[in-house]
């Protein structure tokens, strides 16, 4: 698989990562097997997307300790990209920067790991109640101690999703001038935040800022939560558990509206062979937006970790550019 630069270069990773929270949480919890997780990310290292990307709070702390078993083994086919700064507090998440709460989160996910060093460590969120500056300095701190290699900025939640408006633009302003700060204290090596057809405006808000920077940028939910691949049946209705059964993106009416950017993308695939997908065009799509850009599509089923580590094979025209980037904003945004 093509390799992509982290950062400064010094790190690289498979073009097509994998995104390990579905299985520990957020889709389909009753679909969820350990064993099929297990088989998933060794896919995944046996193909070369080998960005892992997990957090302590999936789970939480249980998808940390499912990658611990395939770590044990595999530590060196693996680029382990870890997130502390949300805490699961009762039945909340809350963000919490404070540096001694993030050097013991650190040591924990080691531990939890299996590992010594974790490549990639996100600063999962913003602490409102704490300065940037001083969270990013303790983890520029576990860097000089030899626990971490480079950091990374989760921008997740900086705009408002699919069709963002004014409020987004606003959003991804104060992410902006977050990064800029923690910059002056060390480097940003990643930004993750949401990009995908249906979801673009992370490329215009945060990408040109990576891009003149040298920083690599972790596309999350490159497949639009699974509605971009197809799969997905308008009506048939989600698990109580399942946060896209309280998204309006995923009503009946949304998801029938919106099966013309599926058709967009099956479109696209079909000029490139009889057996390219609708997901394997949308993880293109992330692809083509830059050299940094790495998806960072989440499964938990090993034959769907398999086909979008090919889509790095997928090499799009202009004119495929063209299509896609004219589809229609989604019907259902949260805007």
């Amino acid at each position: 698989m093509e390799r992509r630069s982290i950062g400064s270069g010094a790190l690289t990773v498979g073009a097509v990562g994998l995104g390990c929270m579905p299985m520990s949480g957020a889709y389909a919890p009753a679909r969820r097997r350990r064993e099929d997780s297990l088989r998933t990310v060794h896919t995944a290292l046996d193909l070369g997307a080998n960005l892992l990307d997990t957090a302590d709070l999936y789970g939480p702390y249980t998808n940390e300790l499912l990658l611990g078993r395939v770590l044990r083994e595999r530590r060196q086919d693996a680029f382990v990209s870890a997130k502390a700064g949300l805490r699961a507090d009762g039945r909340h998440v809350v963000a919490d920067g404070r540096p001694g709460y993030l050097r013991r989160a650190c040591d924990a996910s080691l531990r939890r790991l299996r590992t010594d060093v974790i490549d990639l460590y996100q600063l999962h969120r913003v602490d409102p109640e704490v300065p940037v500056e001083e969270s990013w300095g303790a983890l520029a701190e576990l860097v000089g101690a030899g626990k971490v290699r480079a950091l990374g900025f989760c921008a997740l939640g900086a705009g408002t999703g699919p069709g963002a408006g004014r409020r987004g633009d606003r959003s991804y302003g104060a992410t902006l001038r977050h990064l800029e700060r923690a910059q002056q204290v060390f480097p940003v090596s990643a930004v993750q935040a949401e990009l995908s057809v249906w979801s673009p405006q992370a490329a215009r808000h945060l990408l040109p800022w990576c891009t003149a920077r040298g920083v690599g940028f972790l596309a999350a939910m490159p497949l639009g939560s699974g509605f971009l691949t197809g799969t997905l049946t308008p009506g048939e209705g989600f698990e109580a558990q399942d946060v896209r059964a309280r998204h309006p993106l995923f009503t009946a009416y949304a998801m029938a509206a919106n099966q013309v950017l599926v058709a967009g993308l099956r479109r696209v695939a079909r000029r490139h062979g009889p057996g390219v997908t609708a997901a394997q065009a949308a993880l293109a799509w992330v692809l083509a937006q830059g050299p940094q850009v790495v998806p960072v599509p989440g499964t938990g089923q090993a034959c769907w970790a398999a086909e979008n580590a090919r889509a790095a094979e997928v090499l799009l025209t202009a004119e495929d550019l063209a299509e896609l980037s004219g589809l229609p904003d989604p019907v259902g945004a949260w805007d």
